[in-house]
């Protein structure tokens, strides 16, 4: 059966990753369209209505210089979705380059590049990207840069372990024996093949990436103002959250739906990526990888692939293989 077969088998029998897609695509479309669905300018001020609480006139009432916080959530989710998408592309990006040139070539290659992503992984995610964007200079292009940075050792470790299991497999050694360089190998049956596990965490990793970026414009280092941001109106609406709890509620409540969105979403397509759980009917366990497959840790994260033992002829007294 194929993706779209095992995806459809999916979306009849778990609801709520079926549930999470749509949501995720309400999300998207909401965002792309927000310049023809806004009411209301994102940043028209009427200080006249300051403050005003939730109404037929503005459903998600105004802040505290009269802006139709409706308008600038819609806004705003150009921004915080789109800032969660480029990281992970970055991330991605460079996750599948590095982590195919460590896991094939091997040696000092994947020595250095290991070294490298362990030094960024024994600091803490939020913490070091705090100090790269703070280094940058506030602004959404220095936070996404940052939030990136930090991710990429996540794709690297997936995608070598990913290679490491494949370059094993007989159709990769039918492609050195016909001599095809490394090169050719890497890029046309290694690194395709590995896609699997890296789509599922990509996916589950956009939330995550759009958590860390409003976290960072929050603290005062994503967008300048008058730009609506997720995490930037949550900071602006804490002041006022005993009083006016609509302020930040309803940019929190966006953040939480689209992130839980994409976390479910991933967990679906896990389960229509892996042929086995979808013949046994059962999604596999966290924690305990199936032979020949990434196995998802508790977290969110692929810790790596087990190899598939093979049936090997058995051997003669010569050494040769005895024909069958």
């Amino acid at each position: 059966m194929g993706v779209g077969g095992r995806w459809r088998r999916l979306a009849r029998r778990n609801s709520l990753a079926a549930f999470a897609g749509g949501v995720v695509a309400v999300m998207l479309l909401a965002s792309l369209l927000a310049p023809w669905l806004a009411p209301y300018d994102p940043n028209g001020v009427d200080l006249s209505r300051r403050l005003q609480p939730p109404s037929a006139r503005h459903w998600f009432g105004t802040d505290e210089v009269g802006r139709d916080l409706f308008s600038r959530v819609l806004d705003g989710g150009r921004r915080s979705i789109g800032s969660g998408v480029a990281v992970v592309a970055i991330a991605l990006a460079f996750g599948m380059v590095l982590g195919g040139l460590s896991g094939w070539y091997g040696g000092l290659v994947d020595l250095l590049l290991m070294r490298v992503m362990d030094v960024i992984l024994a600091f803490p995610g939020l913490v070091l990207a705090m100090a790269v964007a703070a280094a940058l200079g506030p602004g959404l292009t220095s936070t996404v840069l940052a939030v990136a940075f930090v991710r990429i050792p996540v794709y690297v470790r997936l995608v070598r372990a990913q290679v490491l299991a494949l370059r094993e497999r007989e159709f990769v050694e039918a492609a050195v024996a016909l001599g095809a360089p490394g090169r050719r190998i890497l890029k046309d049956h290694l690194l395709p093949n590995s896609l699997g596990p890296v789509v599922v965490q990509a996916t589950l990793d956009v939330g995550n990436a759009i958590l860390l970026t409003a976290t960072l414009s929050f603290l005062g280092l994503g967008v300048r103002a008058p730009a609506a941001e997720w995490g930037a109106m949550v900071n602006s609406g804490r002041a006022y959250l005993l009083d006016q709890w609509w302020y930040a509620t309803f940019p929190g409540a966006a953040i939480l739906i689209t992130a839980m969105g994409f976390n479910l979403l991933g967990d679906g397509l896990r389960d229509a990526l892996d042929p086995r759980a979808s013949a046994a009917g059962e999604r596999p366990s966290h924690g305990k990888g199936r032979p020949g497959q990434a196995s998802l840790a508790p977290g969110g994260t692929y810790q790596g692939t087990t190899p598939v033992s093979e049936k090997k002829p058995p051997v003669g007294p010569s050494g040769g293989r005895v024909a069958r």
